[in-house]
Order: structure tokens, then C-alpha cells, then sequence
């Protein structure tokens, strides 16, 4: 969480901005790659998991069948989805988009069905599936509003917790008896995008679905902390060896968070710290091991900065995804008892570390370290990007992620679309585990390589968007990497600024 790198390279890319042709090309369609990485056999230690994230599953992509599937209970929603399409579809849902001026399409019925067929197919023997948020579209509050615009705030709160259920029974229903745990995201919520109440009937609701797969106490205590503030611990199913998955709802924490009356409320992100402290100090005198999962990352938003033209060289701060460093500071601190931390948000595929302040009550040993943050690409296809999904291999013994897959599919529809391997992670960059010393190897690579010209900078830019190069981020390689291990807005300026022009 210090500034720790100093280099030479563009820094009047981030001083006076891009311009709308760099912002057209950040946000492009990538190109199918041609030569997918070979499949990598299972290390006998260990055992698959599967992350997802950011579905975005969008309900009114057959607007005439949304008044069906507000009557219906979510184990019908799958039979009227199927279903043909209503007369007129595609002209009706192409003014639903134009109305709520979205920027594209999210996950439709067919995308859903055909990513839930590779994910059987590709992570075969999964132990356990981790949802890093985002289940429900973008625009839902305006969409719900357009296609019911008579329709009560509790009937928007119903519609958006079936939307939920539905997601996550889905995966349950193509992993039997394989536990789902999943996170919520800014879109997830019973009241508008970036909007949510703690203590609320939406956390109450959804949290009894999402929790289904706990028993006893543990579901009990989860069940009363997601309704509080969207958290709850899980012990992770065997053959992990205590290990324990700590989940947060970071909406509450991010900069643009109001409560539903749209009021800035900071007590439930306090709360929620408070609460997550506690379990770390816990682990830490029980010997055990976490993980923690959530939604939007801590540190820079570079995407943001870039793109608004933020210059901060001359004072202006970058943008930030969270309100505070406490999140990152909770997580940095715990680096000898957190294993890994999954985020997304972005829907790239990416990686962070998040490493602690250099203090005299700094641990030793491993808490230097930090702790290696994955973060998980989307299924929606909204950003241009292919839809994806991370197969990891993990070591239960130590609760370490090993290795991970990414799998892209070969359309952002789903129709006759074919899912394969994009990359494999230690193969590619040639690491023996996904930790924080081999982040911390790989990112110095990346900092010696400020032309991105090298094999290591060139397959994660190809493989950061899905599918194919995200060209903005060759250009601006050098304050990207700023922002790979420098998530105080102070550290990664100070990253940024030190370049000579």
C-alpha cells in the first residue's frame, strides 16, 4: 500500500487524457483468439473450483415475457424462457435498450444456458463455485419501469429477488449438491443500481436463497448477517482443510453508494468492516485459512482516471472504486491468515496485490507479503468482451490457489457458440502458484517492461479483455501497472508522476 515503483514511460497519457477514439477502443470488441492455450493436466493435489462473475442475467430481453415471470416462482422461469420468442421481440426489446440507454446487450436466456453447458463440460468435479456479484442487468430499475409502469416498489423488490434466485438456482441446478456461494454486486439490490438498504427485506429475502447451501448454525449465523448487510462465513466444503470464505456485500463501501431514500449512509460499511476485522482475528488465533470474496475491488478505478481525463500529476486525485482504504487496509493486514481475495467488476480478467503498510506493527512473515487478489471476468458481454468463466485448481491442505483456466466462449450470444481455453495461468507466466510472492515476481516483470513488448505484458493485455488485445491498455501499460499493486490514490500518483516523460 506504499508507492513502490518508479519508471519512465507515458505519463501525459494520464495528465491530459485520451480523447473519445482511445475510450472507443478501451470499450471495443475483442478478437477471437486462434490459438488457445493447451489444456493443462490436473496436478494430482489438487482440486477444481469454479469462479463466475458478473452475469448480469437479463430478464427483459422478451419484454412480453416479463409480466410471465413476475407471476411465475422461479422454478417456472426456466420453461417460459425457453420458450419461442414472442411476436415481435427484437424490435420491442431494441426500444427497451434505446429507452433506458444502455450500451449494449447483457446475458440472455440463451447465453446463460450455453455458459452453464461449458461450465459442466470444462469444470467437471468442481467442489465448490464462487459468484463475485452482478447477477442482475444493467438498467433493471428502468427497465422494470418501462415494461410495469404501474407497478408498487415491492413489486420491483419481488421482480429483482426472483431474478437473483433464479441465477443462482441455475447453477445449482447444473452442479448438484455442489455448494454456490455468491457475493452481491452494485446491480443487485432491491431499489436501483448502486442503491441499497442494510436491515432491508431485499437482504432478508435473497439472503435465504443464497445461503441455502450452509446447514445448521452456520446457515442460521449467515442467514442473520447477509439480512443485516449482505456478509456471511462459510467454511469451504471438504477436502479443504480449514479454510473459511469470508463474503462481503462492498456496495456499501463503494463512492457512489446511497441508501434507497438516495441518502450517503456510512454506518453499514462500518459495520460490515467491523464485522469482517473480527472473523480475520478470529482465524488468525484459530490457525485458519481464508478467503474472502466480494464485488468491486479495492484501489484505482484506471479506466476512470484515463478516461476523464483526470490530471494527476497537478493535484487532481485518480478515481477511486471504494470511499475509504479500509477495506484493502482490513484485507493488506491479514496477509499471513487471507489466501486469496476475488473480486470483479470490471469484467476483465485481472490481477491485483494488496500489500500492507510498512509499520512497526507490521506482522512478519507472510502478512509483509499481502495477499493476491483475483479478478474474475464476466459473462455478460456487455463491454464488448466474450463471455468467460475461471476454472482454479486449488490445494485444500493449504487453502492456496494453485492455478487457474480461463474459458471464453466464441460469440457473445451463446448461439452454436463454442467455449474453450483462452489461457492457463502458471503455464503462461510460468508461476508455480497463484501467491503473493509470484504476483509480486510477475508484476516487477511487468514494471521492467514498460513498452509492454515482452511475452508476459503481451498475453495478459490479450487475455485481460476475454477474447482478444484491449488496445487502450497497451497505451497506458505502465500507470496500469501503477495500479496492480499501489491502491492508495497517494501510492499509485506518486507511481504515476515519478515517470519521466
Amino acid at each position: 500500500m506504499r508507492f513502490k515503483r518508479k519508471s519512465g514511460g507515458l505519463r501525459a497519457v494520464l495528465e491530459f487524457g485520451l480523447g473519445a477514439i482511445l475510450i472507443a477502443a478501451y470499450t471495443a470488441g475483442v478478437a477471437r483468439s486462434q490459438n488457445p492455450a493447451p489444456q493443462s493436466e490436473a496436478s494430482e493435489h489438487t482440486i477444481p473450483a469454479l469462479m463466475v462473475s458478473d452475469i448480469h442475467f437479463e430478464p427483459f430481453w422478451d419484454p412480453e415475457k416479463a409480466a410471465q415471470l413476475a407471476a411465475a416462482p422461479v422454478k417456472q422461469w426456466k420453461e417460459i424462457l425457453a420458450a419461442s420468442d414472442s411476436p415481435g421481440r427484437a424490435d420491442k426489446f431494441a426500444a427497451l435498450e434505446q429507452s433506458c440507454k444502455t450500451r449494449g446487450e447483457d446475458t440472455t436466456y440463451r447465453l446463460f444456458d450455453s455458459s452453464l453447458r461449458a461450465m459442466r463440460e470444462h469444470a467437471t468435479g468442481a467442489r465448490f463455485i464462487t459468484v463475485s456479484g452482478d447477477l442482475m442487468s444493467h438498467a433493471f430499475t428502468c427497465k422494470f419501469a418501462t415494461v410495469f409502469p404501474t407497478a408498487a416498489p415491492d413489486d420491483y423488490r419481488a421482480f429483482a429477488e426472483k431474478t437473483v434466485g433464479f441465477v443462482v438456482e441455475s447453477l445449482r441446478g447444473a452442479f448438484p449438491g455442489i455448494p454456490v456461494y455468491a457475493a452481491l454486486g452494485n446491480n443487485d439490490s432491491g431499489c436501483g443500481d448502486y442503491q441499497l438498504d442494510a436491515n432491508s427485506d431485499f437482504l432478508s429475502d435473497t439472503g435465504k436463497v443464497i445461503t441455502a447451501d450452509l446447514r445448521g448454525p452456520e446457515r442460521e449465523r449467515a442467514t442473520q448477517n447477509f439480512a443485516a448487510g449482505g456478509y456471511y462465513s462459510a467454511e469451504l466444503p471438504a477436502p479443504m482443510e480449514h479454510t473459511r470464505l469470508l463474503v462481503l456485500d462492498d456496495l456499501f463501501m463503494s463512492r457512489r453508494y446511497q441508501n434507497c431514500a438516495g441518502k450517503d449512509d456510512s454506518a453499514p460499511a462500518a459495520a460490515q468492516i467491523a464485522w469482517l476485522k473480527m472473523q480475520l482475528d478470529e482465524a488468525r488465533d484459530r490457525h485458519e485459512k481464508i478467503w474472502v470474496l466480494a464485488h468491486i475491488p479495492p484501489g484505482v478505478d484506471p479506466y476512470s482516471t484515463v478516461t476523464k481525463g483526470k490530471n494527476i500529476c497537478k493535484g487532481n486525485p485518480p478515481q477511486m472504486y471504494l470511499s475509504s482504504e479500509a477495506l484493502p487496509e482490513a484485507i493488506a493486514e491479514f496477509g499471513d491468515v487471507i489466501k486469496l481475495a476475488i473480486f470483479a467488476h470490471t469484467h476483465m480478467d485481472e490481477v491485483r496485490l494488496l500489500e500492507p503498510a510498512k509499520t512497526d506493527s507490521a506482522k512478519a512473515g507472510a502478512a509483509e507479503l499481502g495477499v493476491p487478489v483475483k479478478m474474475v471476468s464476466s459473462i455478460s458481454p456487455i463491454d464488448g468482451n466474450n463471455p468467460s468463466f475461471t476454472v482454479a485448481r486449488v490445494d485444500p491442505e493449504k487453502g492456496q490457489l494453485e492455478d487457474y483456466r480461463v474459458f471464453v466462449a466464441s460469440n457473445q450470444t451463446g448461439i452454436d457458440a463454442t467455449w474453450s481455453e483462452e489461457y492457463d495461468f502458471a503455464k503462461t507466466y510460468k508461476e508455480p502458484s497463484f501467491s503473493a510472492p509470484t504476483l509480486l515476481d510477475l508484476i516487477a516483470r511487468f514494471d521492467a517492461d514498460r513498452g509492454a513488448q515482452s511475452s508476459d505484458s503481451q498475453d495478459y493485455i490479450h487475455n485481460y479483455g476475454a477474447g482478444g488485445t484491449v488496445k487502450l491498455l497497451q497505451l497506458v501499460w505502465p500507470q496500469y501497472v501503477c495500479a496492480l499493486q499501489n491502491d492508495e490514490g497517494d501510492a499509485f500518483s506518486s507511481c504515476v508522476c515519478a515517470m519521466k516523460p
